[in-house]
């Protein structure tokens, strides 16, 4: 993650390999609260704000068309780097950009 602003959000960038690990480590709780199992489950884009931790804006694939935004925020490593699902957008698009959310 270069370009650091502490504080702002980066530029979308494409998912890796940390995001999707992150992505997977909350994805129970993202069932649960769409009350839907999905199939396909992955990463395609992200954005992310240095702030006491790091809030990441998800980008997930689950199926053809379909896709959410998931708002997750990580603790510091001193707390043990524990996830934290803030927030899910269902029925986004492919192109619709990634922006800050509160749900």
């Amino acid at each position: 993650m270069a370009d650091i602003k502490v504080g702002g959000w980066s530029e979308t960038k494409d998912a890796d390999k940390e995001t999707q690990w992150i992505c997977d480590q909350v994805r129970s709780l993202v069932q649960r609260k769409t009350n839907k199992i999905y199939q396909e489950y992955r990463a395609v884009k992200y954005r992310s704000q240095v702030v006491a931790g790091t809030n990441y804006l998800l980008k997930v694939c689950v199926g053809g068309p379909s896709y959410i935004h998931l708002l997750v925020y990580q603790a510091l490593p001193c707390y043990e780097g524990q996830l934290r699902l803030s927030g899910v957008q269902e029925n986004k698009t492919q192109d619709e950009p990634l922006y800050p959310f509160v749900n």
